[in-house]
């Protein structure tokens, strides 16, 4: 943690002595939504926020969330990360200090997380993360809590379904080596592959760099290597770019991804040339029941649209952080002490069923759950189509 942000911060409510007065008498816990309303991941900001107003709305229908004997309103305080990690680490501070938030929703990709998580954990004020999957995130960060699997459990259900489905032990990865999700992703499904299949079942392992367009070169290496498989687990914005290009340039065997797949406006760009490409991911719209069904329904009754795994998770993340709250048994007034409760509520979580699965924390930030096997069918929805468990 930076010194001089926590030098700083002295006149901010970050210590017991500045936060003992009764931070929620006026009946209103205050939650903070880190989103991204611009840059590079607005669209997955709107699907953040629409996802946060279903939560309070059902909550509001309710009667408010009941704590100990008193029932509480809940106001959720947005602040725009502007999709850059320098923003997020800036605005958290003004969350947790001077707007006096219990908890933190968001951010969602790793690239802010992860900075934004450093600074939660160390003014141990309780953070989920609904769409993050890096390591980083959660590491020693008792305070740090994420809803999506992790890479090493989405490379081990990729392995599993690309043996069941195409029966192949040689693949290509194409990834942006700077960007973080990408390149976590791929270095831990290449370790699970090889791992499963031996050394050098990884033919071509290709990459990029922030804001190319052109993989002419390396399609051609991976066309040239033997590969029966793609797997490219890159946002939704080059998604549609490589799909075409390695069509275009004779590439007819499959192509497959992970869960940055299911956010934004993946096939609004890439249309019927990514129907029926299958990848890993927390959730999918089609194909659903129980819980799940539910929330689609609603969800779609509310908004006129399928909800995408961002929300999902986010939708998730806030009904999981009501249900901590209530665990507590009561709030304290001390802002301090109610954070610490509420983190505890949140690690002691077993078998929480939500719209994205059943889950549960066993000793660390990061969710025990299974692994969705997404397909998009003839008319561009994610399916389910299996699962992969623990």
């Amino acid at each position: 943690m930076n010194q001089r942000i926590l030098n700083g911060t002295l006149a901010l409510c970050f210590s017991a002595a500045v936060c003992s007065s009764a931070w929620a008498a006026d009946g209103t816990i205050k939650i903070g939504i880190s989103a991204s309303f611009s840059g590079s991941f607005a669209s997955v900001g709107e699907s953040m926020k629409t996802a946060v107003e279903m939560a309070k709305k059902e909550l509001e229908s309710s009667g408010g969330l009941k704590v100990g004997d008193k029932s509480y309103s809940i106001d959720p305080i947005y602040v725009d990360n502007g999709s850059d990690r320098s923003a997020a680490s800036a605005n958290v501070l003004n969350l947790i200090g001077q707007k006096q938030v219990l908890a933190i929703i968001g951010p969602m990709s790793s690239a802010r997380a992860i900075p934004m998580g450093e600074v939660a954990n160390a003014f141990k004020t309780p953070m989920i993360s609904p769409w993050s999957t890096a390591t980083e995130t959660t590491r020693n960060r008792p305070y740090i809590f994420r809803m999506p699997v992790m890479y090493g459990i989405q490379a081990t259900a990729s392995t599993k379904f690309i043996a069941k489905e195409w029966k192949t032990n040689k693949v290509a990865i194409l990834y942006d080596e700077v960007s973080a999700y990408p390149s976590g992703m791929a270095k831990a499904f290449k370790e699970t592959f090889e791992a499963t299949n031996g050394a050098g079942s990884v033919v071509a392992f290709e990459t990029f760099r922030t804001g190319d367009t052109d993989f002419s070169k390396q399609i051609t290496a991976i066309l040239n290597s033997g590969a029966e498989v793609l797997y490219t687990p890159q946002h939704y914005e080059e998604v549609p770019l490589i799909v075409r290009q390695a069509r275009k340039m004779g590439w007819k065997k499959p192509i497959t991804g992970s869960n940055s797949w299911a956010g934004g406006d993946l096939m609004g760009k890439c249309g019927d040339d990514c129907k029926g490409l299958l990848f890993t991911g927390n959730f999918a719209p089609g194909g659903v029941s129980g819980v799940a069904k539910t929330f689609v329904e609603k969800y779609q009754a509310s908004y006129n649209r399928l909800p995408d795994e961002p929300a999902a998770l986010t939708y998730d993340a806030m009904k999981l952080l009501f249900q901590a709250i209530k665990n507590t048994g009561g709030l304290t007034g001390n802002l301090v002490q109610d954070r610490s409760n509420v983190r505890a509520q949140i690690a002691a979580t077993k078998n929480f069923e939500g719209a994205t699965g059943i889950m549960s924390y066993k000793g660390s930030g990061d969710p025990e759950k299974c692994t969705v096997i997404i397909k998009i069918d003839d008319n561009g929805i994610y399916t389910n189509i299996d699962k992969v468990c623990p």
